[in-house]
């Protein structure tokens, strides 16, 4: 019997060692070199100084190929790169470029809540809806969520105001979406 996750619980024990071996032993995370044009432009347009790379990949390959014209703070996040795994901080754009469809789905709501508590100004969401080349130990596909957009997009709007939503690939779309306004209770908790 699966135990249920815990409401903070981002990634199981057993998915998290599954994760580093796949970032020590195949080129994983290649999508954001794709994005990276995108992003920048982003970020070049609204000055953006802060950016949060969640679920970066070993290679940080957004970092490297992101072209700014002013200061920006890169923070790279990845629980399944050790060297990345520690609590981000929340920052002004948030990328997260084909992450989601990897995330084990009884956790997915807690991973969306976690990039919503991150986002101060803007998220950056890339999606794919197929099956991944990559395959796990076990055999599964890498893309544990092959769900079309009209799943995901009520998520999304649940935690963000969207301001586009493009599809990108045969079956990959993105999404750029804005912070929704939040009231901060007397506790200093956030009201939604």
């Amino acid at each position: 019997m699966n135990a249920q996750p815990k409401p903070s619980q981002l990634i199981s024990e057993s998915y998290r060692k599954e994760q580093e071996h796949l970032h020590e032993t195949t080129n994983y995370g290649t999508a954001s070199v794709a994005y990276a044009p995108l992003v920048s432009q982003i970020v070049n347009k609204l000055g953006v100084s802060h950016l949060l790379d969640y679920g970066c990949g070993a290679n940080v390959n957004l970092a490297k190929n992101l072209k700014v014209g002013h200061k920006v703070t890169y923070q790279a996040y990845d629980p399944g790169v050790p060297r990345y795994a520690k609590d981000p901080l929340p920052a002004e754009l948030v990328c997260c470029i084909d992450v989601l469809e990897h995330i084990e789905p009884e956790l997915l709501d807690n991973v969306l809540d976690h990039l919503c508590s991150l986002s101060e100004a803007l998220v950056f969401l890339s999606i794919d809806t197929g099956p991944a080349v990559k395959v796990l130990q076990d055999g599964r596909n890498a893309h544990l969520i092959q769900e079309p957009i009209s799943w995901w997009l009520p998520k999304i709007w649940q935690r963000w105001d969207l301001q586009t939503v493009q599809q990108s690939t045969e079956t990959g779309f993105y999404v750029v979406a804005t912070a929704k306004p939040r009231i901060e209770g007397v506790d200093g908790s956030a009201i939604v």
